[in-house]
């Protein structure tokens, strides 16, 4: 093999509490497509984020075409030929593709004058975009585009600044199928003229898909190395956590539980093209299945009071409720965890304590003053429950991983012991074994009796965990299917619209 384009050598990185990396090695070579994986926490954002110039290492070096550099800023990245595209894509809404792209670094002309030299930022635009087969105006603005339109945006801003190495963390997190594969097909046409791109992802069956190499972090230490022949799911999982993960069994329905929450008739304004009716009974995990724009979010909002709705009633324990806002939902014993939970679930500037108690505050008061021994026991108890990996209670929920954020948003509701749980996209971001985690907290919630709704754009999550699944489509229910009519093609059928 030639010689790295890039090689990190025992790079160590601490933070308050938590030695973030330690001792990690890492080469990249031209032409490949090099996977890091590992649980949230296991290190892989802050070494990218060492290697883009986000971050100084507190020890190691870093080597570029053989020579050791040192990168004290993202303006040094880039100089050296290295791009970061974050999962949160960094892009100005209410400017044009073109000044996205090249935004801080505007070619110029007329010098001394220095004007903007906007016809050949629009002809080196369309050339770029010619190089995605993006077909778009250069002068497009880009809250007008698609998420996979925006991606592909920010690709075009790493080609902009010739850069050699690529840096794509969660790439697909919220692209569809097509637009997967279309990023795969742009994956593979960089590698093939010299680029390394570094692809950061918890989707194993990706890696498999598109790695050459598969570097594993644990702990923030290197964990293994897979060449391309060596790469499978066990082998990712089980250098990932150090052990077999436990497996999720599917219990069967049982049909004498009652219903628990029943929508009735409901109409949503300026969604709904059919009034939507369905039930789900105590100790029953219900999936929603629905393709972009189906519908689905926007229902489980309805019920949990967040969004309007025109018609129909909603009762919980056959009892008819108003759930017109979320204090009214949560009253009445529904909770719903959102699909964003930094922007909706969390208070991301506080702590794990305050966001835990925030919803169940009146249950430690007395007289007009909180009781904050009894606040902290309880938090500890759903902290130890939950298995949220922090070092105490008061640590800023900002700073988790996404894992143990999204154990927050779960701990926050089960304290308040729901009768109606709506989960939305419950694993999306998390890894492998908080994923895990999380299947066994609601088969733990279904044996206490919970009726839980589960939106899910995973069609293997649905599978895994549904007793039935309800499918959605451009605003209507299409079709539900029991436990024994379950799988993908049937889904998918319902999913487009077919009946």
């Amino acid at each position: 093999m030639t010689s790295p384009l890039l090689e990190a050598r025992k790079i160590h990185k601490r933070f308050p509490g938590v030695h973030a990396v330690n001792a990690v090695d890492i080469t990249f070579h031209a032409s490949e497509v090099i996977a890091v994986i590992g649980e949230n926490g296991a290190g892989k954002s802050t070494l990218m984020q060492i290697i883009a110039g986000v971050h100084q290492p507190d020890a190691g070096e870093v080597c570029v075409d053989g020579e050791v550099v040192t990168i004290p800023s993202v303006a040094r990245a880039t100089d050296l030929g290295i791009a970061f595209i974050h999962q949160e894509l960094n892009l100005a809404s209410n400017l044009t593709v073109s000044a996205n792209i090249y935004l801080g670094r505007e070619p110029r002309k007329f010098k001394p004058l220095n004007f903007i030299d906007s016809q050949q930022i629009t002809t080196q635009t369309k050339e770029i975009l010619s190089q995605l087969s993006l077909d778009l105006s250069p002068n497009t603005l880009v809250e007008n585009l698609s998420i996979g339109q925006q991606q592909m945006v920010e690709i075009g801003k790493a080609l902009s600044q010739k850069a050699r190495l690529i840096i794509m963390d969660e790439p697909t997190s919220s692209l569809t199928q097509h637009e997967t594969n279309r990023l795969f097909e742009l994956i593979r046409t960089l590698k093939s003229s010299g680029v390394c791109i570094v692809y950061i992802s918890h989707r194993l069956a990706e890696v498999s898909q598109i790695a050459d190499r598969v570097l594993v972090l644990r702990d923030g230490k290197n964990s293994g190395e897979l060449a391309r022949e060596e790469i499978t799911h066990n082998r990712m999982v089980s250098l990932m956590v150090g052990r077999e993960l436990t497996q999720y069994q599917q219990r069967q329905v049982q049909q004498t539980h009652k219903p628990m929450l029943e929508v009735c008739d409901l109409v949503i304004p300026e969604l709904t093209t059919a009034p939507i009716n369905f039930t789900v009974h105590s100790g029953e995990v219900v999936g929603m299945f629905g393709l972009v724009g189906a519908g689905r979010t926007e229902l489980a909002e309805a019920i949990f009071g967040i969004r309007e709705t025109i018609s129909g009633t909603i009762k919980v324990d056959s009892k008819k409720v108003d759930l017109g806002t979320p204090r009214q939902a949560i009253e009445a014993g529904v909770a719903m965890v959102p699909e964003d939970r930094r922007i909706h679930g969390l208070i991301v500037e506080s702590n794990v304590c305050d966001n835990i108690t925030l919803p169940s505050l009146n249950c430690y008061q007395w007289a007009k003053f909180i009781r904050e021994k009894k606040v902290e026991r309880v938090t500890k108890q759903m902290v130890e429950d939950l298995n949220i990996r922090i070092t105490n209670i008061f640590n800023n929920v900002g700073i988790l991983s996404g894992g143990n954020q999204q154990k927050v948003v779960l701990a926050k509701w089960l304290s308040l012991s729901p009768q109606v749980l709506l989960l939305d996209e419950p694993t999306r971001g998390v890894d492998v074994m908080s994923k895990s985690e999380i299947y066994q907290l609601i088969e733990k919630m279904v044996s206490q009796e919970v009726a839980i709704l589960t939106i899910s754009s995973d069609l293997e999550e649905i599978l895994r965990i549904s007793d039935r699944v309800l499918v959605m489509h451009q605003g209507k229910l299409t079709g539900e299917l029991q436990r024994e009519e379950l799988n993908e093609e049937a889904i998918m059928q319902l999913a487009t619209g077919k009946q």
